[in-house]
């Protein structure tokens, strides 16, 4: 099993809001995408501290209720008697105890609750308004549809707006984090295997886990697991967004898949839907925050020569090589779609090298905007411009799998039809970026 990797600012939030607590009731909500490791972060982070884990599944909120009532008196050695049918009840036991001692409550997956039964984040309110000034409860209430966690605390017209005390969303690891887990599991690791461990994870710690518990350190060895029988890969993009997008997923679905394949201006991708999806778009960017609109950098909001982009690097890759080829899977062709993959693995990963670079950008924290730019016509494209806004530097890089590839003078050729208006207030420095560079 993985050992548990960074994290070490979540881990101190974790523990000062428990700190706290010991004085004064807290509420901290923690997002983040599915497998991201929320659950291990908080247990981690509460390791050897009287804690309850609620995981609240998707059962009746009578049988839900009984599974949390054992969990209760197993964890934290609370005394019920008779039986607790409804969330109200067991919640009001959880917050009268908490008056009594301090303790940990972690309710996982909470929007789950509101099939169970749509009143008790109101119940919540209440019982939370009425108990909390006495109370020593530690309460994190974890989730990973984004949709449901945002509406349940942050619209104004829902019960627990304003109830939290902290809260903040999980990333997955950084460049660095993915590079140390790589080194600990394969020294001898390649260029090409760190740049598919990326593609294929985005540093989600469960797919990271998957992978190297498998020993599967290398390119070959990740894509064969990712393209086999028992792939918890094939299924994971649809087990992931069915809910999120609930009855309309068939018309997202089709619109990430043309995303991913590269047709990313609206024009592009209305033509194919033969339908406009304008809305669509905007629902996949603003409210389940699956995609992202690009312009160039520093071009006016509202730019006509925006485009769209997965934001997520496992679900631009399965939307790219998983989803569009259900028919093979079911038919269980995994050598035909694993050789598709590869097939156009250099270019689609060439692409995927830009985000890698552009993100580690951001990680060294000199940089305040970091993107590309191209301009009306398609004709001068850059691969990377990262700026500085407060001593106004800047780099400027063209990326290529293949240095021999890289052209610094055709680079600055696209660098004089930067707009002067926008750019010209920069001092910037050349550079190109290979997988050598990784």
């Amino acid at each position: 099993m993985m050992k548990f990797y960074d994290r070490k600012e979540e881990l101190a939030l974790i523990q000062e809001s428990e700190k706290q607590s010991r004085e004064t009731a807290t509420m901290m909500v923690v997002n983040g995408r599915r497998r991201v490791g929320k659950t291990s972060l908080v247990t981690k982070a509460l390791e050897g501290m009287d804690t309850a884990y609620l995981f609240l599944s998707k059962d009746t909120e009578a049988v839900l209720c009984c599974k949390l009532k054992q969990e209760l008196e197993t964890s934290l050695g609370i005394t019920v008697y008779g039986q607790l049918t409804t969330f109200r009840s067991l919640f009001e036991v959880i917050m009268q105890e908490s008056q009594k001692r301090h303790f940990t409550v972690i309710l996982d997956e909470l929007q789950n609750l509101n099939k169970a039964n749509p009143a008790a984040f109101s119940d919540m309110q209440d019982l939370w308004d009425r108990y909390k000034d006495k109370s020593h409860l530690n309460l994190i209430c974890c989730g990973s549809v984004r949709t449901m966690m945002k509406k349940i605390f942050e619209d104004k017209g829902e019960p627990l707006y304003g109830r939290s005390t902290s809260k903040f969303s999980l990333r997955p690891f950084t460049i660095s984090t993915i590079k140390e887990i790589l080194s600990d599991y394969n020294p001898d690791f390649s260029s090409e295997d760190l740049l598919t461990l990326y593609m294929i994870t985005g540093g989600v710690a469960k797919y990271v886990e998957l992978l190297m518990d498998a020993k599967c350190t290398t390119h070959k060895k990740m894509m064969d697991y990712v393209f086999r029988a028992d792939s918890y890969f094939l299924t994971e993009g649809k087990d992931m967004l069915t809910e999120e997008f609930s009855s309309d997923y068939g018309t997202y679905f089709s619109i990430m898949q043309l995303v991913a394949s590269g047709l990313t201006r609206v024009s592009e991708i209305d033509g194919v839907m033969q339908k406009p999806s304008s809305v669509y778009l905007s629902n996949l960017e603003k409210s389940f925050g699956m995609i992202t609109k690009c312009q160039p950098l520093l071009a006016k909001s509202g730019s006509k020569v925006s485009k769209y982009l997965i934001k997520d690097p496992f679900l631009r890759f399965w939307f790219r090589f998983v989803y569009p080829y259900q028919a093979l899977i079911e038919r269980q062709q995994f050598q035909l779609i694993r050789k598709n993959a590869e097939d156009h693995y250099a270019q689609f990963s060439g692409k995927t090298l830009e985000t890698y670079f552009q993100e580690k950008a951001y990680e060294t924290g000199q940089y305040s905007l970091v993107g590309n730019w191209w301009d009306r016509e398609g004709e001068n494209e850059i691969d990377y411009i990262a700026l500085n806004e407060f001593d106004h530097t800047g780099v400027i890089a063209e990326i290529k799998r293949n240095p021999r590839k890289i052209s610094l003078s055709a680079l600055k050729d696209k660098v004089a039809v930067l707009p002067h208006q926008n750019f010209g207030k920069y001092h910037f420095s050349f550079t190109g970026f290979s997988m050598e560079d990784m």
